[in-house]
């Protein structure tokens, strides 16, 4: 995958409600800033001027975020609906997200659950950080959990390595980054969470790899292209497959398959309930479900 520029934008999903892109490493979703004229919004208002939504700052709603390091897929919603069917997956756990990365050392073992709480670091000069609780100024730490399995065992550039698939099952600012650090394993480019020592490689090794999100009207499914194979990187030297990728995915498809049918099992109770107590706490709970829905969506109109 080539650095990033105005008109190479790469399309994995589209339909009338969303756009999934594969975003490149080192690009901002958006930005203020004026010499910032290179973002994700600017690829996307290049490539698609006619869906730009003039009722946004920006013109896009994204559904979730990546960091400026990170590449891999990011939906986008194209308007309101789509942004608040989204959002219920993501409110109501149904969102499958998995990302792929290259960490410094051989990791031992072939799955592990991650789960140190994770907060702001406040120490002078490190405010841009996150770190574990128990860290010198680590304020407001909450819980949050990583599961990793180990893929392949090798080198970069000679130094020993392994290839890992990591999902996140909470929500926290540079989680997976922080919590491969805090296991001894930190992201190979890595720069912030490796005391400032992994400067050699072109970009950080943390890819966002498979997502899906099951919306009332669509399924949105996307794996992207690994970009961490030996032909796209010669410095990354695999030695030993110890999980096959496709497997691990399809074991991530039948679980959300299974708590899509789990989720709409309860709502079918939860309906037939209503029914039976009337229709006005139907229409309670949607009110109230909408003004949650407004509440996120503000987050992307003009401030």
């Amino acid at each position: 995958m080539e650095p990033g520029t105005i008109d190479n934008l790469s399309i994995l999903y589209q339909s009338s409600d969303f756009i999934v892109v594969n975003k490149h490493w080192d690009l901002r979703i958006d930005s203020k800033m004026w010499y910032e004229t290179l973002t994700l919004q600017s690829q996307l208002k290049h490539r698609f001027p006619e869906l730009a939504d003039p009722d946004t700052y920006y013109g896009f709603r994204f559904c979730h975020q990546l960091d400026f390091s990170t590449s891999g897929a990011l939906c986008v919603a194209l308007n309101k609906a789509a942004a608040g069917s989204a959002y219920k997956c993501f409110k109501e756990r149904l969102v499958t997200k998995a990302y792929l990365a290259l960490v410094r050392g051989h990791v031992s073992q072939s799955r592990m659950t991650i789960r140190y709480a994770i907060g702001k670091n406040t120490t002078e000069g490190m405010t841009h950080m996150m770190c574990i609780e128990g860290t010198e100024g680590c304020e407001n730490p909450k819980p949050c959990q990583s599961e990793l399995i180990v893929l392949e065992h090798g080198s970069y550039s000679g130094d020993p390595v392994t290839k890992v698939l990591l999902q996140p099952l909470t929500g926290r600012t540079h989680q997976l980054r922080v919590h491969c650090s805090a296991i001894g394993h930190p992201i190979v480019g890595d720069f912030t969470y490796s005391q400032r020592q992994d400067s050699n490689p072109y970009r950080m090794m943390l890819h966002a790899y498979y997502l899906r999100i099951p919306t009332g009207k669509e399924l949105i499914e996307v794996c992207t292209p690994d970009p961490f194979v030996n032909a796209m990187d010669s410095n990354w030297v695999p030695q030993q497959v110890t999980q096959q990728l496709e497997d691990i995915i399809q074991e991530l498809k039948d679980k959300g398959t299974q708590k899509e049918e789990e989720e709409e099992g309860r709502e079918a109770e939860s309906a037939a309930g209503e029914e039976e107590a009337g229709s006005e706490g139907s229409r309670e709970e949607t009110e109230e479900q909408r003004a949650r829905c407004e509440q996120w969506l503000a987050e992307w109109a003009p401030e």
